[in-house]
């Protein structure tokens, strides 16, 4: 195995293996091995315990884990009615100016997020963008939607917007034009073209998108903290506070643990349903 490992093909690619090691396995060991540390201590050394995650079900904390799945659901759905037509759009529809919409989207991945979310904040605010103008030219002002659960939600799925988008963009793309033309020159409608042929082929890029947005909006915390006004409390904001404030490393990685078995399992059990070869182009 160690004569194949470092035959000369393969050489070149143990630097890239160690670096992985270093950077990827080694933290991620780290974060497991004290998640059965007893508590507030830093030794890895000490008598290892499951002390940390009967804690984190004995108390209220694994409410923040259903939080966090369902935030991140709603933005996945949401981001899949909304993000489809324009993906098609960019693929099929806008022709030269497709290039400019995408610059749109991208845009603000330009600026900080937390830039971005305040910049809600401005807009929602008592007299600020939406409600002082409302006021000024109808004389009518309505409550404010800040520090709600709805406008958290917004505001997840403004800021993960583009990586739904763009990868369901690339999907989309992927479909031949010819294929869709024979289908509609043998008498299909625009909705069996698009049930048989369009979201069939476009999965691949579907898929990554749904994953990849799920991944990143299970661990918002931002928006949560600026725009919900802590009134629903993620699970990544418990892990933060676990390891900052509270000084409690070994319950916070319990709980980045348990984060990370609950989000494998699900996209694991996505991926079961799907061609994991075809979603990698391996044929």
């Amino acid at each position: 195995m160690l004569t194949g490992l470092f035959a000369p093909g393969r050489r070149h690619a143990i630097p890239l293996m160690l670096f992985l090691l270093g950077g990827f396995a080694a933290p991620l060991l780290a974060v497991i091995a004290f998640s059965f540390v007893p508590s507030r201590t830093f030794s890895l050394w000490q008598g290892w315990t499951f002390a940390n995650y009967a804690e984190i079900f004995a108390s209220s904390s694994y409410i923040t884990f259903f939080w966090s799945i369902g935030l991140a659901a709603a933005t996945v759905l949401i981001l899949a009615v909304v993000c489809y037509p324009v993906a098609f759009g960019m693929a099929r529809v806008f022709g030269r100016y497709s290039t400019l919409v995408t610059l749109l989207f991208a845009l603000p991945l330009f600026v900080s997020e937390n830039v971005r979310i305040y910049g809600w904040i401005l807009f929602f605010i008592k007299n600020g963008v939406l409600l002082g103008s409302l006021k000024s030219m109808f004389g009518y002002e309505p409550e404010s939607v800040l520090f709600t659960t709805g406008l958290t939600l917004l505001g997840m799925v403004y800021v993960y917007l583009p990586f739904m988008l763009f990868t369901m963009a690339l999907g989309v793309s992927m479909v031949p034009g010819q294929v869709r033309d024979a289908a509609f020159d043998l008498g299909a409608t625009r909705w069996q073209v698009f049930r048989e042929i369009d979201l069939p082929l476009a999965m691949p890029g579907i898929v990554i998108g749904f994953l990849l947005t799920f991944v990143l909006a299970v661990g918002a915390i931002a928006e949560s903290k600026v725009l919900g006004g802590q009134r629903v409390i993620p699970v990544a904001h418990d892990i933060e506070i676990a390891f900052t404030y509270a000084q409690n490393w070994p319950l916070g990685a319990a709980l980045s643990v348990l984060l990370m078995l609950v989000v494998g399992v699900l996209v694991l059990l996505v991926l079961r349903r799907f061609d994991l070869d075809t979603i990698l182009g391996r044929r």
